[in-house]
């Protein structure tokens, strides 16, 4: 038995074009929960929940305000307690920003990548909620610092 069949699949890959994938990806969502119950891969969707989406902006937000209120600090004679940030703090204070959000943003979307996963019974998304309210708490501590110190 054996019968010629007709090549029926497209033979240009769908993979060369990034940008068109990419798109067509974005309108055209195939996954937005794992296949099986079992799969604990890292990346297992293409969908993730908008709340994360807000979660994380909300920490790019106030991870500025914190680089701001950290460098008006420091203008006002407080120092840098984190030894890695520390020498870049000095001068305008350019890098030390850049770094602080780039660093930010990295742990923010490897946190919401991972967010469906389960980690001692809770799920990886929880700890955007967690670092959300760290920085709450950083910038209100800030605020009272730069309230209560004299200014020049």
């Amino acid at each position: 038995m054996s019968t010629l069949h007709e090549e029926r699949r497209d033979r240009t890959d769908r993979r060369r074009s990034v940008l068109r994938a990419l798109w067509h990806g974005n309108f055209k969502r195939r996954r937005i929960a794992p296949r099986r119950t079992h799969e604990r891969h890292a990346v297992v969707t293409d969908w993730f929940h908008p709340q994360w989406l807000g979660v994380g902006i909300l920490i790019l937000l106030l991870c500025c305000f914190d680089a701001v209120l950290t460098l008006t600090l420091i203008r006002h004679g407080a120092y840098e307690l984190n030894p890695i940030m520390a020498p870049l703090v000095a001068g305008t204070g350019r890098g030390f920003a850049i770094v602080k959000l780039g660093l930010t943003a990295i742990g923010v979307v490897f946190l919401t990548i991972l967010a469906r996963l389960r980690i001692f019974g809770r799920s990886v998304g929880y700890l955007l909620y967690l670092v959300l309210a760290g920085y709450v708490a950083l910038i209100a501590y800030e605020l009272f610092l730069l309230r209560n110190i004299p200014l020049d």
